[in-house]
């Protein structure tokens, strides 16, 4: 790879790699989850690869070998899943509890299928499921500070690798995906589910169908009082409070920001340019744990980092512009936004749990009125719905789950390019890394990583997928 982070006319230039790293140290990048040091400058081991950007290019296969790593609320999930989609099997599963293996062992057993191995003898138990096992796939639903480790043994082992979000934590853990996938020719995608969700669906369809007009503006969010899941255990372990006692900045930028950098073309024909962020001050949650845990708690007397709502702004390389936000601290109404805007109009997205999306298309709509999105769900209602709903019934997630599982193992099988390859995976998940530069240099701009080195320019778009 280049010592040198392109600029946005490919030109090499500005901030080198190096110094990414150490400006993500110093901006409080370096924590630690339950022990595991975050400081991507802490490794004494680096990547350093001679690689070349390109997506991996594999032969299909016939059946996928899978194993799954972290399989807690929302690993069983996708193990429920996988248990459905034809072309799998399940050859292993790990995790820290014993009980929680047995119980997926149990459940492939009812299913029909063969018992898969366990593992669960510590935290580094899935290098020995990756050395034993022949594997085709490790899927990852661990703490965020396991993604990047899981996914780079999987890649160096032989397989392919897939994780739920975020991809990774740290700046240079996106390069030592991205290199690790291009240097093995493997897969390593980030499962966004929220891709996979009908509104978005059909808002990708209408884009690609040029109903927007010439895309100009995106809004997306995480907006979800998460204050009973941080300080309760909901999260199995309290792991996540533990980044907002050390990092401040978009902690969790995919769910938002995935949908709108599909619609936008990001490192297929654009790419993110630059950013800046700020932050509030840090209240909600040290006030909510006096409440709710005692005053005595640890989560009361801590002190947290990471501001209640942070705002940042995003510039691509063709000019258009992104408001994306960071809101999990305080009490309110959950909320992705999701406003995509052209020269013909825009689209909003909830703005709580049971609002519809609605829509604005000049010479469609009446002039200075919404109507709901959906009124035109006969017209512009996505493929890939309309094949899958009833499969995907009862899934998590409205189904979207489903989906996103089903077609990581029909590109599998097909021998295809995956949804969401490493560099959507690296592109969006870098946010939390510079927004957390911005956040601690007085909201200066901050440059993203082109982790295509320049071929985001001639990257075909995604398209709308039509065959599940």
């Amino acid at each position: 790879m280049s010592d040198l982070i392109e600029k946005k006319d490919g030109e090499k230039g500005g901030v080198s790699r190096r110094d990414f790293i150490r400006m993500g140290s110093a901006a409080g990048l370096g924590v630690a989850v339950a022990g595991i040091a975050l400081n991507s400058c802490a490794k004494e081991e680096k990547v350093v690869l001679s690689t070349k950007p390109g997506a991996a290019k594999v032969d299909p296969i016939e059946t996928v070998r899978m194993a799954l790593v972290g399989v807690g609320n929302q690993g069983s999930q996708h193990y429920r899943n996988y248990l459905r989609i034809p072309g799998v099997e399940i050859v292993a599963v790990c995790d820290l509890v014993e009980d929680k293996v047995k119980r997926m062992q149990d459940w492939s057993v009812e299913a029909g299928k063969k018992k898969p191995v366990g593992y669960f003898n510590g935290p580094e138990d899935y290098k020995r499921m990756c050395a034993e096992q022949d594997l085709d796939l490790v899927f990852t639903a661990t703490p965020w500070a396991m993604h990047a480790p899981i996914l780079l043994e999987a890649m160096k082992t032989g397989s392919h690798a897939a994780t739920e979000v975020p991809a990774c934590v740290t700046i240079e853990e996106c390069w030592q995906l991205v290199e690790t996938a291009e240097k093995y020719n493997k897969h390593c995608q980030m499962m966004e589910n929220v891709c996979y969700m009908e509104p978005e669906m059909m808002v990708y369809n209408m884009v690609q169908q040029g109903v927007f007009g010439e895309l100009l503006h995106g809004e997306g969010a995480y907006n979800h009082d998460l204050r009973n899941h941080l300080v309760g255990s909901a999260y199995e372990g309290n792991w996540r409070i533990y980044h907002h006692m050390n990092r401040n900045g978009n902690l969790y930028p995919t769910h938002g920001l995935g949908p709108i950098a599909q619609c936008m073309n990001i490192s297929r024909g654009d790419r993110f340019d630059y950013l800046v962020s700020m932050s509030t001050n840090a209240r909600g949650l040290k006030e909510f744990a006096k409440k709710h845990v005692g005053p005595d708690h640890e989560f009361s007397k801590a002190t947290y980092l990471e501001g209640d709502v942070n705002v940042s702004l995003i510039k691509t390389v063709n000019g258009k512009t992104i408001y994306l936000v960071h809101d999990t601290n305080l009490p309110r109404p959950y909320s992705r936004i999701n406003l995509v805007q052209g020269t013909k109009g825009l689209t909003q997205g909830f703005r709580d749990m049971t609002s519809e999306n609605l829509l604005h298309i000049e010479g469609l709509t009446a002039p200075h009125t919404w109507e709901p999105l959906m009124t035109h769900k006969d017209k512009y209602k996505h493929p890939l719905i309309t094949q899958m709903e009833k499969m995907a019934e009862g899934a998590n997630h409205g189904g979207a789950d489903f989906i996103e599982d089903y077609r990581l193992i029909y590109c599998l099988r097909n021998g295809l390019p995956t949804d969401m390859d490493v560099y959507e995976a690296a592109d969006w998940t870098v946010v939390s890394g510079l927004t957390e530069l911005s956040v601690a240099d007085r909201s200066k701009p901050v440059d993203f990583p082109d982790f295509t080195r320049g071929q985001w320019k001639t990257r075909k778009p995604l398209g709308v997928i039509t065959n599940a």
